[in-house]
């Protein structure tokens, strides 16, 4: 049955596309989730959303997060802590987490995010206590209710305090377990068609939180099953100073030794390369995941963006976890991020432009999909709409590319689409009841927060 929907009269139509267009005074008409028109003319369609005033956006593509961390955001005791020891002191609260925790922090960070512009999420998840296997269905059902394209991953962590990582032993699972779960998850939900709505990703957590036997296990079984993979990498001087300890190697020639790097590899941080290591990301087509606001709260560094766009090296927008942000907007992640290599590169920093691009077109290519993160024919119809009628941006629309970088958005955007369908209207989401959400949401965290 044919669904369509049509917004008119845009002001300004910011495509991302191939040749950087803006288009002025344009309908936009969409049928069952895909964009099939732009133009001037008349059209007719089921739904229609006023344009009048709008500038419309590919959908932000949100390529590193952890939603479970939802429930430990602002906690006093570990504001003041860098990675390791945040960590630490975290883990004593997230081996807690249970199936209505994740659905609930997973509703709250993505409904965040869609209320703010992102049309696909990527969530890292990799804290499975002891008999809580099912955490991933549980997303997906959530990403479902939500009406966002997800993109979920089957994180792991095999190596406890004990063996000299930094997990307690109740979150680490054996190697086998992981693995065998890992495919049952791609098996029942991995959609690689065009226009899926449900990808997965293998995702081991890290350096310090894997073995080896278990890295190398989860390239096999991901290239076999034709998914991705993803880690954090280069994130900190101290899981430096770890692979240099232990393994006799910088982190990226770990991964390289067990067959991690390529165009289906994309790594959160990557804040510590050197020359070398940013010239083979861009000779491998590796790719990157940018995650400035945690890596500022954290005291983890700058990572070199301004170096890896000129190399050629494929970069994404993430706002990474919760509890290291805190919050799910990546379109304040769009303005620090701008704002913090202007200070740190002057005019190598990559613009406001070059900075959407990177939360759209950027993720897509990390996430290894080239039907969404631009707005054209036959791309999927996820966009957001932002009135230009608001005090905010009084003499602040000469440059309608650049504009939520340099000026950003203080507030919900007006309107979020997704697949062809009006999740966030005038500011508020439809497809749940918002303050329903928020209720039960809280009252799950009391509940949590609590647990010892």
């Amino acid at each position: 049955m044919k669904q369509s929907l049509a917004v008119k009269n845009i002001r300004y139509l910011i495509t991302c596309d191939t040749e950087d267009r803006v288009l002025e005074h344009v309908n936009l008409y969409v049928e069952n989730g895909v964009i099939k028109t732009i133009t001037d003319e008349e059209i007719q369609a089921d739904e229609v959303i006023d344009g009048t005033g709008m500038c419309v956006y590919p959908g932000l593509i949100n390529a590193h997060h952890h939603l479970y961390q939802i429930f430990t955001r602002n906690l006093p005791q570990v504001q003041n802590m860098e990675l390791f020891p945040w960590l630490v002191s975290l883990y004593e609260l997230w081996k807690n987490i249970d199936q209505d925790v994740i659905y609930k922090t997973s509703l709250v960070g993505m409904g965040e995010l869609v209320k703010n512009g992102c049309t696909t999420c990527f969530d890292h998840h990799y804290v499975f206590p002891e008999g809580q296997s099912d955490l991933i269905d549980t997303q997906f059902r959530a990403a479902q209710e939500l009406g966002i394209r997800m993109h979920a991953s089957r994180g792991s962590m095999s190596l406890s305090k004990k063996d000299g990582g930094l997990p307690p032993d109740s979150v680490v699972q054996e190697t086998d377990e992981i693995i065998r779960d890992s495919q049952r998850l791609v098996e029942k939900f991995h959609d690689p068609n065009p226009y899926s709505m449900r990808q997965v990703a293998l995702a081991p957590c890290s350096p310090f939180s894997v073995t080896p036997e278990l890295m190398r296990e989860s390239a096999k079984l991901a290239r076999s099953l034709g998914v991705r993979l993803h880690t954090h990498l280069a994130e900190t001087k101290d899981e430096e100073k770890f692979t240099l300890e232990t393994y006799g190697m910088r982190p990226l020639a770990y991964m390289q030794s067990l067959g991690w790097i390529g165009k289906d590899v994309w790594f959160a941080h990557g804040i510590h390369f050197n020359d070398e290591e940013i010239q083979l990301l861009a000779d491998t087509g590796t790719g990157v995941v940018h995650c400035p606001i945690s890596n500022m709260k954290l005291s983890s560094g700058t990572a070199r963006i301004s170096d890896m766009l000129k190399l050629g090296v494929p970069v994404g927008l993430g706002v990474d976890g919760s509890a290291s942000n805190d919050g799910s907007n990546l379109l304040e992640e769009l303005r620090v991020g701008y704002l913090l290599h202007r200070l740190n590169d002057g005019n190598r920093a990559p613009s406001g432009y070059d900075m959407l691009k990177l939360a759209t077109t950027g993720s897509a290519c990390v996430l290894g999909r080239n039907d969404i993160g631009s707005i054209a024919k036959e791309k999927a119809a996820d966009f957001f709409m932002v009135d230009s009628n608001r005090l905010e941006f009084v003499g602040a629309m000469e440059d309608p590319k650049s504009v939520l970088a340099t000026v950003g958005l203080k507030g919900p955007v007006d309107y979020s689409v997704i697949n062809g369908k009006i999740v966030v209207s005038k500011g508020h989401l439809k497809t749940i009841d918002e303050e329903k959400t928020q209720y039960e949401a809280d009252k799950c965290f009391q509940k949590f927060i609590k647990k010892k």
